[in-house]
């Protein structure tokens, strides 16, 4: 029914993101041009587009260094045609230089391309 390839790459990211492997993933599973988009800048960010692998990486550099994680779940993949899954993230988190606890739930929509993440986008939950 679906393509075995984005299935694949859909059931990896999942359990990297389970597994807490997400930086091994971004070097497997992404293409080195690949597009991140967020709902809107990230703190002290003046885009919400991370453009290629080694921004969507320093994104990631800002997230663990930024937000102390407490508990964090992965609903999904759910796919989409022949190019596109979601996943559903939550996460309780605190703010390391605030210390604002938080809680937030978003949907990860991403494209797959000859067998690797070419865009994911984010949408949050309010």
């Amino acid at each position: 029914m679906f393509d075995e390839t984005l299935k694949s790459v859909a059931e990896k990211l999942v359990a990297n993101c389970r597994e807490e492997r997400v930086r091994a993933g971004l070097d497997e599973l992404y293409a080195e041009d690949a597009v991140s988009v967020e709902a809107a800048a990230m703190e002290g960010g003046e885009t919400p587009v991370a453009n290629g692998r080694k921004e969507i990486h320093a994104k990631h550099d800002w997230w663990e260094s930024t937000m102390e994680m407490h508990s964090a779940s992965t609903d999904g993949p759910y796919l989409h045609g022949s190019d596109r899954f979601a996943v559903i993230f939550e996460a309780d988190t605190t703010n390391r230089e605030t210390g604002e606890r938080s809680q937030m739930k978003e949907v990860g929509i991403y494209t797959v391309s000859g067998g690797k993440i070419v865009r994911e986008e984010f949408y949050w939950a309010l």
